[in-house]
């Protein structure tokens, strides 16, 4: 499965969990997860790599999914159980 698969993969994630996608342009920093007025909301920066949304994707899977409990496909387990291991370091 490809970077670009794995992204909407956990874009859908992100969505199918209540989390509100916003597209913004944001100079490449690849946006990220907050909490407006009690909602999440992922923003996704349109000008940033990827493999860098799907970073921050995966670090807010973590956040609000609890994966053990739901099917994700092995590939995306594997990025998202990758991704949050490498942030703990």
């Amino acid at each position: 499965m490809n970077e670009q698969r794995i992204l909407e993969e956990l874009l859908t994630l992100l969505d199918a969990n209540g989390v509100a996608i916003r597209n913004e342009a944001l100079g490449g920093s690849g946006g990220g997860l907050c909490t407006v007025k009690g909602r999440s909301i992922f923003f996704l920066d349109t000008q940033a790599q990827s493999s860098d949304v799907a970073a921050l994707c995966a670090e807010a899977i973590a956040k609000v999914v609890d994966i053990e409990s739901i099917y994700i496909r092995p590939e995306v387990r594997q990025f998202i159980e990758n991704r949050n291991r490498q942030a703990a370091l």
